[in-house]
């Protein structure tokens, strides 16, 4: 009996093992279409989170949480809307003037390429009959009957490899990166869309998503599960808030350097604009530069040139000072924790996924203090861990 009881336990250990591969491969075959689902739902928890303090504050007021989720997300789409609507005049002024200077600039661009095309064609016929006098001199000096040879004539500037066909290939390749990035765009405005209706319905009801963790975990790990659920709630409001930090200090810095250029009112369209998009990193401030430099051209001269490089100054800033301080900051994050999960949640979700980057950071902490740490290293405390580690780097 002892015998056939081990079999039997042996043969569960290697079946469970083996589905959970199966499961596991499964798993990573089907993350590239998931990694979008799993995105949205992140997002609409974390969103839910941070917006659910004040949701509990004004239900005391209103006694249902159905009107503050309303005012809240109502409030957020009036901004996005009256953005769009105080823009659409400066936009399509713009696009006006661009489209009756746009012949003109390309006459101007056509014009040193057909010099540089011609000064070709005639230089390689000098060379040309060059070389045919040098080969009949060798010829006569050789006594060799001299062969007449037919002058050629230069390629036609139409000629597939004229500068003027190498850059319509270029703007050829120009248009179809440009389409790849409005194919981005459409799935990043699906998520967001998604993310929205995701949000409103949670914070109407949020207690049946919360309870299905309780659903899953065993009773015996309900205190553990708790206090982790307790620890993210608290950590989202400050994750949302250093979101907004970010985004607040990236639309006044436009806001202020376009002020001098476009004046007062385009100004604040363009750093709402940037503000709203700093929500996108790495893609919001390209695409908020967009409308910018759009304004530039139509006034013309240099001023799409300093635009350019104002915001990618901007950039700079946000890549560099902003988004590793701010964010980890107040999140209480390493700023190279924070830079190395970016890189790693664009990998596995896309641009979209630097939006979970940190909080995916602080939430992997706050597993690794309730989870592991509580329960193998209960005596090692902060101080401890930073000892050993001025002592691992020969710090006196």
């Amino acid at each position: 009996m002892p015998n056939k009881s081990a079999d039997q336990t042996r043969r569960s250990f290697v079946s469970y093992h083996i589905i959970l591969g199966a499961v596991l491969f499964a798993g990573i075959q089907s993350f590239t279409l998931l990694s979008h689902i799993l995105l949205s739902f992140l997002l609409v928890m974390l969103i839910s989170l941070a917006l659910n303090p004040a949701i509990s504050r004004m239900r005391a007021w209103t006694g249902g949480r159905a009107l503050p989720t309303g005012l809240i997300l109502a409030g957020f789409l009036s901004i996005l809307v009256l953005t769009g609507w105080a823009f659409l005049g400066p936009m399509q002024t713009s696009i006006t003037n661009i489209s009756k200077q746009l012949p003109g600039y390309w006459e101007r661009l056509q014009k040193p390429l057909i010099m540089m095309e011609q000064r070709a064609a005639i230089s390689e016929e000098k060379l040309q009959a060059e070389v045919t006098t040098e080969i009949a001199r060798a010829e006569r000096l050789a006594g060799e009957p001299v062969v007449p040879v037919a002058p050629q004539k230069p390629p036609a500037p139409e000629d597939s490899g004229s500068l003027r066909s190498s850059l319509s290939e270029m703007l050829g390749e120009a248009v179809s990166s440009f389409t790849s990035v409005a194919f981005n765009g459409t799935q990043i405005l699906i998520v967001m869309v998604t993310v929205f209706f995701g949000v409103f319905f949670t914070l109407l009801n949020p207690r049946p998503i919360v309870g299905v963790i309780f659903a899953i975990v065993p009773v015996r790990h309900h205190d553990k599960a708790l206090a982790v659920a307790q620890r993210i709630g608290m950590f989202a409001p400050r994750w949302a808030g250093a979101m907004l930090v970010g985004m607040v200090t990236i639309g006044m810095l436009v806001f202020l350097t376009m002020w001098p250029i476009f004046g007062f009112t385009d100004a604040l369209v363009l750093g709402l604009i940037a503000g709203i998009l700093e929500a996108v990193p790495f893609l919001g401030p390209t695409l908020s530069s967009i409308p910018a430099l759009l304004l530039a051209l139509g006034m013309g001269g240099m001023t799409t040139l300093w635009v350019a490089l104002i915001y990618v100054a901007i950039q700079i800033l946000e890549n560099n000072i902003i988004v590793p301080f701010v964010m980890a900051g107040g999140m209480k994050l390493h700023p190279t924790a924070v830079i190395f999960s970016m890189l790693l949640c664009v990998g596995a979700f896309g641009v979209l996924g630097v939006l979970v980057a940190a909080p995916l950071v602080a939430i992997a902490s706050i597993l690794h203090e309730e989870l592991y740490r509580k329960q193998y290293l209960q005596t090692v405390t902060d101080e401890y861990i930073r000892e050993m580690a001025r002592k691992a780097l020969h710090e006196k």
